[in-house]
């Protein structure tokens, strides 16, 4: 919980325990918990594809539920196309109208999540992380868990968090932090090659550190708040 599951994590859990019924569930506190759910099947369907973009369903939350509706939106509220990445709103009976000082909804009662995410053509909708947490490099958005997920399936790295610093040339630009597996050994130049190699060269890190572990709160969820905190400037 409170957080996206990434790819290569399912993927060790589906080939380990096959048997198992995995379900994905994507909600938050004001909407009544899950909103769009990835069930059993879907699992199923998208483990055993060849289809890539098929396949790439494992790391989706599903489709959203019969009463609710969901939009992808960029900042100034419009409605974003299949397939780009934006901010996802929600809209449906169970979402709450109000915290206790404002109000949540707009007037046509929807609720922003400040979470980002996409659907594809499948309407299948896939969570990027907070909107906090997309890294604007050049006025592109790039999406840490993109970034992750990618050297996650590197065979010598165990963990992995992507954040975005302070640049004076780019506004942002991107920081790898990369936990290694026992025994493993890997340079920076090798985890940038592996992401080139993968990814549009804008994904590259600028700052490359190997750590022995990485945050987490009690209930696993990525601090990558406490990551950041390291190039933020002392006030």
């Amino acid at each position: 919980g409170g957080g996206r599951m990434p790819l290569p994590v399912i993927e060790r859990a589906m080939k380990l325990l096959p048997q198992v019924n995995f379900v994905n569930a994507y909600g938050l506190t004001e909407t009544s918990s899950s909103i769009a759910v990835l069930g059993p099947q879907d699992h199923r369907d998208a483990w055993s594809s060849d289809d890539a973009l098929v396949r790439r369903r494992l790391g989706s939350v599903g489709k959203p539920l019969p009463t609710v509706e969901i939009s992808i939106r960029g900042p100034l509220g419009e409605e974003l196309p299949i397939g780009e990445k934006g901010e996802i709103w929600v809209r449906g009976d169970q979402v709450s109208g109000e915290y206790a000082s404002k109000r949540a909804l707009n007037q046509d009662g929807w609720f922003p999540t400040n979470d980002a995410g996409s659907f594809d053509e499948g309407g299948y909708l896939f969570i990027e992380g907070r909107i906090d947490d997309v890294i604007v490099r050049g006025g592109e958005n790039l999406s840490p868990g993109e970034i992750e997920d990618v050297l996650l399936q590197h065979p010598s790295v165990r963990e992995a968090a992507v954040v975005g610093i302070p640049s004076d040339e780019w506004g942002e630009a991107v920081a790898a932090f990369v936990v290694l597996h026992d025994g493993r050994a890997m340079t920076a130049q090798e985890v940038s090659d592996w992401i080139v190699k993968h990814l549009r060269s804008s994904r590259k890190p600028e700052h490359i550190e190997f750590r022995g572990d990485l945050p987490y709160n009690e209930t696993g969820k990525l601090l990558r708040r406490e990551l950041k905190a390291q190039f933020t400037p002392a006030p």
